[in-house]
């Protein structure tokens, strides 16, 4: 159970999420996805404010997220804070076993927003972290590009892209939407989308 879950805590907070972006200059843009399940792109992240922003564009849009952090900030007392508002601890070292498991939840779920930041941290990184393309084509569900641009305060969702299994082919696509948008901190976004060299999902 999470705040997405409670039905008398959920209006209120919606009312405070629009609240928040009204009063900082923010909007919300596109579509909720159609789709019941699907692996959401948190990007670019490279601010611990995108975590409040996405919180509130998930009340926005009406959906319940699972969002993917890194373990380390699970510590007491934020841990069953961040567990109430639907984040879920995600230990890097076992990464393998993430894809698994998230596969796992998807074939088991009859519903699921798992929003993934693929650059796992937000500092600089060379290239995003394949984990979120893998999940997505292991359970074959749609990937929904959620984006923040904070050039223009917006946030929200862009199209969304289904795996073919050609994980080259379908990332000129993602780059091709993600390519204008600007982080808080652009020179700590990454530098491509896909290593040149093929690489196990991390």
């Amino acid at each position: 159970m999470t705040l997405h879950d409670t039905m008398i805590v959920r209006p209120l907070m919606r009312w405070l999420a629009l609240t928040i972006f009204f009063f900082s200059g923010w909007k919300a843009e596109g579509e909720k996805p159609t789709a019941d399940k699907c692996v959401v792109i948190a990007a670019p992240h490279t601010s611990n404010w995108d975590f409040l922003y996405t919180v509130c564009l998930a009340f926005i849009f009406r959906i319940r997220p699972r969002i993917m952090m890194k373990s380390n900030w699970f510590f007491w007392p934020l841990g069953p804070i961040f567990r109430w508002i639907g984040a879920m601890p995600i230990d890097r070292s076992t990464s393998n076993n993430v894809v698994a498991q998230s596969i796992e939840a998807f074939n088991h779920q009859a519903e699921l927003f798992l929003v993934v930041p693929p650059s796992g941290t937000r500092q600089k990184v060379t290239y995003w972290k394949s984990g979120f393309y893998h999940i997505a084509n292991g359970a074959q569900v749609p990937i929904a590009l959620g984006f923040l641009d904070y050039g223009r305060k917006v946030g929200g969702f862009g199209p969304s892209v289904f795996p073919t299994g050609n994980m080259e082919a379908d990332m000129v696509e993602i780059r091709k939407f993600y390519e204008p948008i600007s982080g808080k901190n652009p020179l700590q976004a990454s530098d491509s989308l896909l290593s040149p060299a093929p690489r196990p999902p991390c």
